[in-house]
């Protein structure tokens, strides 16, 4: 392989490994740098992928990274975290890993992920994934039919239209749904005067501040301030993310108001010419099936600007 490759993908998670699996389709030559650091690493069951649904995503990730090796000679992947990435003064690309090593490629697809900012709830990290749910299609499905479930109404989800989406996703899998407010009474108040008479036979709100989180194997339990219980069977809730490593501040990377890379489909491209950004990092619907669309879509946008570069012809974008 070259000194200089055609792609550098940082993040080796199913975003950089669809990117990498479509470049090698023509022949292009790519890195993928992997540090080992998924955002849903203690979760053991990944859904929505056809041929996959319901099978543990450790064991996806390392089938992919095995068929892309042991079929395309022209990808290499590399397990060390990344510390530095320029676009220099040549319009290539310069990543600098944890062990000082300089790589240069011509493009950059940025796959790195995000990362989870939990709100200030004792027991709250310790229960997301295995309680605490951020996506129902993702999971819940499992505890249909149950008579209760909770809602989170907090940080991206602490006003009405994300509160009662969430409501009534949740509605679809239990019989009854209360909405925590976490001591926000205010919200509480106007989302109570948006429930019908039918919806309060279902939906109830809860106003007081939330003290601790415990969870067990099949339910979560909220100690809240006024020394009262609640035992539901999950709670919904997806946290605020942010852009997973420093590369996206460094490289100056317009982001979008939820705090995601701006990098609009189909190409993928962000506000840097030549970077292209895939899979969680891009989108606040951060699921498996979404980060492989978006990891092929942004390879293939990669792809036509190398050829038109390479052919001297104007590129399509």
């Amino acid at each position: 392989m070259d000194s200089v490759v055609d792609v550098l993908i940082a993040g080796g998670g199913p975003a950089g490994l669809t990117a990498a699996l479509t470049l090698a389709r023509q022949l292009h030559t790519a890195v993928v740098f992997d540090n080992k650091s998924y955002r849903n690493a203690n979760v053991s069951h990944m859904h929505m992928i056809p041929t996959w649904d319901h099978r543990d995503p450790a064991q996806f990730r390392a089938e992919a990274r095995d068929e892309v090796l042991h079929h395309y000679d022209t990808i290499k992947i590399e397990d060390v975290d990344l510390k530095t990435a320029e676009k220099t003064s040549d319009g290539l690309f310069q990543l600098i890993d944890a062990n000082d090593k300089v790589w240069r490629g011509r493009k950059l697809i940025i796959t790195t992920g995000s990362e989870n900012v939990f709100p200030d709830i004792p027991g709250y990290a310790e229960a997301w994934g295995q309680r605490i749910y951020h996506c129902l299609f993702c999971k819940g499905y499992e505890d249909r039919s149950t008579e209760s479930a909770g809602v989170l109404a907090i940080q991206s989800i602490g006003n009405i239209p994300m509160a009662m989406h969430h409501t009534e996703s949740a509605a679809q899998l239990a019989r009854k749904v209360t909405i925590y407010t976490n001591g926000a009474e205010e919200l509480g108040a106007q989302i109570f005067t948006t429930l019908t008479d039918k919806d309060k036979t279902r939906f109830t709100v809860n106003n007081t501040p939330i003290k601790k989180l415990t969870h067990t194997r099949s339910s979560i339990h909220l100690e809240l301030a006024d020394g009262t219980t609640k035992e539901e069977t999950f709670l919904v809730h997806s946290p605020n993310t942010t852009v997973k490593g420093p590369l996206a501040s460094q490289l100056g990377l317009e982001l979008t108001p939820m705090g995601d890379i701006n990098a609009a489909p189909p190409m993928h491209q962000t506000s840097v010419r030549g970077v292209f950004a895939a899979g969680d990092c891009i989108t606040p619907y951060k699921v498996i099936a979404g980060a492989i669309s978006s990891g092929c879509n942004a390879a293939v946008a990669a792809s036509a600007q190398l050829l038109a570069e390479k052919h001297g012809h104007q590129p399509l974008f």
